[in-house]
């Protein structure tokens, strides 16, 4: 795919933007410099405070560090610095939603994680012989994550479900590649006999 459009459309459609952060942050910026501008206004009109008047504020912030026991301080800094963290890892990292791009010559191809996962399923089921409803699949960003729970006594070879596992996803052609792991619950009847 070397069309720079489609290559646009495919990031778009695979990754998700950071709005509903955004808006959340600047939604509470916003009310946090109303609520300032307003108790400076009504300081300004010799009026009483809401909570908290412009000079006591500066006064309580500039005594903190001497009033405030030096855990507390940490444990305030901390949890600051934890939330800036927070905040600057939404804003760099890509957001990205649960589809893959499957590399099909110059077309833009993108896929569901659930689609992915219930053809694997599927085809697992097909061919290990066990009822679908014994076959479960999750898709992640970079893992294929295959549990089995087989009746009582119903063997199951592990190697041949990646392996099975492994030939549909590679049938998809997948831009990024995903390691399988194929997991084997048994039923809890079969523990408790044992």
């Amino acid at each position: 795919m070397s069309s720079p459009v489609l290559r646009r459309v495919v990031r778009r459609e695979t990754h998700s933007p950071r709005t509903v952060a955004m808006i959340v942050a600047v939604v509470l910026v916003i009310l946090a410099l109303i609520y300032v501008g307003t108790e400076i206004v009504l300081n300004l009109a010799g009026q009483p405070a809401l909570l908290l008047g412009p000079a006591a504020a500066f006064g309580w912030v500039v005594g903190l560090p001497t009033e405030v026991p030096v855990g507390v301080s940490v444990a305030i800094g901390a949890v600051i610095a934890v939330l800036g963290v927070v905040l600057v890892v939404l804003a760099v990292a890509p957001g990205r939603l649960s589809k893959h791009q499957l590399v099909v010559g110059e077309s833009a191809v993108v896929a569901d994680n659930g689609v992915i996962a219930s053809a694997i399923a599927q085809r697992v089921s097909d061919e290990s012989g066990l009822p679908r409803d014994q076959v479960r699949v999750g898709v992640g960003h970079r893992s294929v994550d295959v549990t089995l729970t087989p009746a009582v006594g119903v063997p199951v070879d592990e190697t041949q479900v990646r392996a099975i596992a492994d030939a549909e996803l590679g049938s998809y052609r997948l831009a990024s590649k995903l390691r399988t792991a194929v997991r084997i619950e048994r039923p809890r009847e079969q523990e408790e006999n044992a």
